[in-house]
């Protein structure tokens, strides 16, 4: 973070300085709210989780080096106090998060100034912001979150992580309402917004994709207008989705888009996949070509590389530059397409999260890499799929069943919608396959473990509370026979 003095930083983000803070001791560390993370110059936040109170760690922090503790009720430490529990906390690292940003961005700062970049969408953001900060961090130092750090915690604290050295900033907001995004963009407003998709991910809370395509657009409503190349607000839109390409109407900003549609400013073509599942293509980039390879698996990561290639285009790189970013970049986040080979078999750890879209895009990436081999999913449910979700669920089975998967591991009573398809398939004799039921991760490594052989193909796949990623970790530590 930027380095501040206590009563600055009491008076940003509304706090009483209290304990044994002077008032101007610097704060030039880390902001964190995990003690274990503490050092010299830090600022904790002590929130109240589930397991534990931050509160009950301040000293732990201090102790660590932490230069004070920003609190809903006193500690014995230096701290900065505001009222009103961990909402209120959690609006003052805003308040914090959001001052850090409009200092760094300030046009006044010439070349200094911090690029902000928003992306959503949703599927794919996590992938996608990893892949344009790898490109544009051959610009100039370059700040992005770990994981899936997007929500109304993990977005200040990502934004604090930048100081006076950041050239870009690059954030994924999600959102779990209307007017979500809208908030953590006015945390740290972008200069550049990107909407991948509008897909059905989170379908049981918006109640259809109309609502989440509002949702989603608050990104591109919340640039500022357009004033030419390399300047104002920039809205890079998925040409290939009619829901994203409309919100060029919600905005100000100039718009670019990407996709494989011939109009698209920024494209691909001769789209091939190689053996080993990653995709090659051809870009169109700034009136040039150039050929890239990526080193991520999946058709659908194209179109992720294209939304990095249209950010980097905006920030001065060319085609070849780009290409040969896209091409060195690997993936960062875990249990998304992570592949590994284990006893002479190959497994993919898609198990980060689940909706229909990704399921789709992953059995297609395990026909894709199994090609002559045999494959086996092991896939658990999709939540937040409101009214539809059995259907849904359904369509996965007989999606899986016509991927032609020798065996189809359902995880969970969740999940049941997709045993139920792909045995619909198979009474059509539209497929051979086996559909096995199991309780858990556990019971499904027994069943995978069973049934593996030497030259398959695994995916495991399903929302983040199945916490599929046991499975792989079971087979390869040997934990189940």
């Amino acid at each position: 973070m930027i380095a501040l003095t206590l009563d600055r930083i009491a008076e940003i983000t509304q706090a009483a300085i209290g304990g044994s803070a002077r008032p101007d001791t610097v704060v030039d560390g880390p902001v964190v709210i995990d003690s274990r993370q503490s050092a010299p110059g830090a600022l904790f936040v002590a929130l109240s989780g589930e397991r534990a109170d931050g509160h009950d760690f301040a000293h732990r922090a201090v102790e660590a080096g932490a230069t004070a503790v920003l609190a809903s009720r006193p500690v014995d430490v230096p701290h900065l106090l505001v009222d009103g529990g961990d909402d209120a906390v959690v609006a003052a690292l805003a308040r914090l998060a959001r001052h850090v940003a409009q200092e760094l961005s300030d046009p006044r700062r010439g070349a200094e100034a911090t690029e902000v970049i928003g992306v959503t969408g949703s599927s794919g953001k996590t992938t996608t912001k990893d892949l344009i900060a790898q490109v544009v961090g051959r610009i100039g130092p370059t700040v992005a979150p770990s994981g899936s750090f997007n929500n109304e915690i993990g977005h200040p604290l990502t934004v604090l992580r930048a100081d006076t050295g950041t050239r870009q900033l690059v954030l994924e907001v999600a959102a779990r309402g209307i007017g979500h995004i809208a908030h953590l963009c006015r945390i740290a407003p972008p200069r550049i917004g990107v909407v991948l998709n509008v897909g059905s991910a989170h379908m049981g809370e918006f109640g259809d994709r109309d609502a989440i395509a509002r949702a989603k657009g608050e990104l591109v409503e919340s640039l500022p207008p357009g004033e030419g190349r390399g300047s104002g607000g920039v809205a890079v839109l998925n040409a290939d989705d009619p829901r994203v390409s409309a919100m060029a109407a919600r905005t100000d900003a100039r718009v670019v888009t990407y996709g494989l549609a011939d109009d698209a400013q920024v494209r691909a073509t001769d789209v091939v996949l190689g053996d080993d599942g990653a995709p090659a293509f051809t870009l169109h980039l700034g009136g040039r070509t150039a050929q890239v390879r990526l080193a991520l698996v999946g058709a659908h990561q194209v179109h992720n590389a294209l939304a990095a290639a249209a950010v980097a285009d905006e920030l001065g790189m060319d085609a070849d530059a780009v290409a040969e970013a896209l091409g060195a970049a690997t993936p960062v986040s875990r249990w998304r397409m992570e592949v590994t080979e284990h006893e002479g078999a190959t497994f993919v750890n898609d198990a980060y999260n689940a909706n229909p879209e990704s399921m789709g895009a992953a059995l297609s990436t395990l026909g894709a890499l199994a090609r002559e081999r045999r494959s086996i999913a092991v896939l658990a449910h999709m939540a937040e799929l409101g009214g539809d979700g059995r259907a849904e669920h359904e369509k996965v089975g007989e999606l899986a069943a016509r991927t032609g998967v020798s065996h189809l591991i359902v995880v969970g009573a969740e999940a049941e919608g997709i045993a139920v398809g792909a045995e619909r398939a198979a009474r059509a004799g539209q497929w051979d396959g086996e559909t096995v039921r199991v309780a858990d991760a556990e019971s499904a490594a027994s069943a995978l473990r069973e049934r593996i052989r030497t030259g398959d193909v695994v995916i495991v796949k399903g929302s983040r509370v199945a916490a599929l990623e046991r499975v792989i970790d079971h087979i390869t530590k040997g934990d189940v026979q």
